[in-house]
């Protein structure tokens, strides 16, 4: 069966590129009908906080990649770790090293002298060190013996096929001083006890790859198969990074974009399946197979997200729509009652008018915003277009609205009635309507809108100028 796993470091936000991760590696477990594993790496004490742990477990609930196991902590499998040292220590496939920090600087400094790559030279491996005793209360670090020659080989399902020379890896420390494991021994014992079948990560990965796969062989394990994707790069090319506006998942929450419409723009950077652009969750499950990912750096686009949102807000229930927007309403000023009291305008009737226009939710809750406040027109545009011609229109309107049917054809029918008694263009008398009944010159169709409202409403504001603003 098929094992996937997230294991993100709590040291921060849910980025976009470790959602990315999540995703890719949710939709393969998906598709293979297997096991979605979170596992939090919180071994780093000094930088792992529960804010970041909690922010992680809020971007991966927002995007609905629920675990089917999980999430697992390191900090609560130390026993496990040290039991492990143990025994490699007592196989011979690790040993103490007791090298002080400036031994290894002085030993890396004559290898650079020398032209040779900086490594590890094995001087504490027992056959090295036969006969010499410890230094006096100096407290060693444990290192894996790596394999000596050869190569470490695997065909990554992004890369394809990757060989390191087991030469340009040292041994590597798996545990500090003070008895704690580090993080690429703490990954190795994890993915071996949770039965890790694929790694889906970021290529940043790679180098960790060669050093996992042998600690892992050391111990009996089957390596998994890796794929590693690369980085997702911001509209300048760059590494995205805080200066490109991405610091959260929830931050696309908070700005009005849709979990789904996110989780499809996640899935085509640095994926395909065609020329599909908007596209399903399930579809992704059904298509997402390993194959297609791409092997180079993804550019995020924030337009093309914005305009895949759009097609997500064309298509979502209106009532929906309008639970999503109205704490938005109601955060801009908007007062609870008038989105909800006895007389309040149906909401879910203003998000059908409004929705194909806005890109993200607060978009949409900053167009339906007019429906709920008092008009205020700005004084330039009122005196340009409530001119003393179209006054008379604008009273015979009101008068025909009394007794036309409140619906938008019957609203159409009083425009046209009224346009041709006054010898009007439509222009004419619409944008002073508008002015007059919703403070603004542009909004949807004029017949529309008005019959969102409540004609009473709309009668009084067309007899009774508002107030306008500068």
């Amino acid at each position: 069966m098929v094992r996937t796993r997230f294991a993100p470091s709590p040291t921060g936000f849910l980025h976009i590129g470790g959602a990315r991760t999540a995703l890719f590696a949710w939709a393969y477990a998906r598709h293979y009908a297997g096991t979605f594993i979170l596992r939090i790496e919180d071994t780093d004490l000094e930088r792992s906080t529960p804010e970041a742990v909690q922010a992680i477990l809020d971007g991966m609930a927002w995007l609905s990649l629920k675990p089917d196991e999980g999430p697992f902590f390191q900090t609560r499998r130390m026993d496990r770790y040290r039991e492990v040292i143990a025994r490699m220590l007592a196989e011979g496939t690790a040993y103490h090293c007791w090298s002080s920090p400036e031994e290894l600087d002085a030993m890396r400094e004559a290898q650079r002298a020398q032209g040779l790559k900086p490594r590890y030279d094995g001087r504490w491996r027992p056959e090295n060190a036969a006969g010499r005793p410890p230094p006096v209360g100096v407290q060693p670090v444990v290192r894996f013996r790596n394999p000596d020659g050869g190569a470490v080989v695997w065909d990554d399902l992004v890369k394809g096929p990757i060989s390191i020379s087991n030469d340009e890896l040292d041994d590597l420390v798996i545990a500090r001083s003070d008895g704690t494991p580090t993080y690429n021994f703490c990954v190795v014992v994890d993915d071996l006890d949770m039965q890790i079948t694929h790694v889906i990560r970021g290529d940043d990965h790679v180098n960790n790859t060669p050093r996992q796969i042998n600690i892992l062989k050391a111990l009996g394990g089957k390596p998994p198969r890796y794929g590693h994707v690369p980085m997702i790069h911001g509209d300048d090319g760059q590494k995205l990074s805080k200066r490109h506006g991405a610091v959260s998942v929830m931050q696309y929450d908070d700005e009005g974009y849709l979990p789904e419409a996110v989780i499809n723009y996640l899935a085509r950077l640095g994926w395909s399946h065609g020329d599909d652009e908007v596209f399903s969750r399930d579809q992704l499950v059904e298509w997402f197979d390993g194959s297609h990912l791409s092997n180079s750096p993804s550019q995020f686009d924030t337009g093309k997200l914005r305009w895949l949102n759009q097609q997500y807000l064309k298509r979502t229930d209106d009532a929906w729509l309008a639970d999503a927007i109205r704490p938005r309403l109601i955060r801009t000023g908007v007062h609870a009652v008038a989105l909800a009291g006895p007389n309040a305008l149906d909401l879910a009737a203003v998000c059908a008018l409004l929705k194909d226009r806005a890109a993200t939710l607060n978009e949409l809750a900053d167009a339906a915003h007019m429906f709920y406040s008092e008009p205020r027109p700005r004084a330039d545009e009122l005196s340009a277009h409530l001119t003393e011609a179209v006054k008379p229109a604008l009273a015979a309107l009101a008068a025909t609205l009394r007794d036309a049917p409140w619906t938008r054809e019957g609203i159409q029918a009083a425009l046209k009635q009224t346009l041709a008694a006054h010898g009007l263009k439509m222009p004419q008398l619409a944008i002073p309507v508008r002015l007059l009944v919703l403070g603004l010159a542009q909004t949807p169709s004029v017949d529309a809108c008005l019959a969102v409202l409540a004609r009473e409403q709309v009668i009084l504001r067309l007899l009774a100028p508002p107030q306008p603003r500068a």
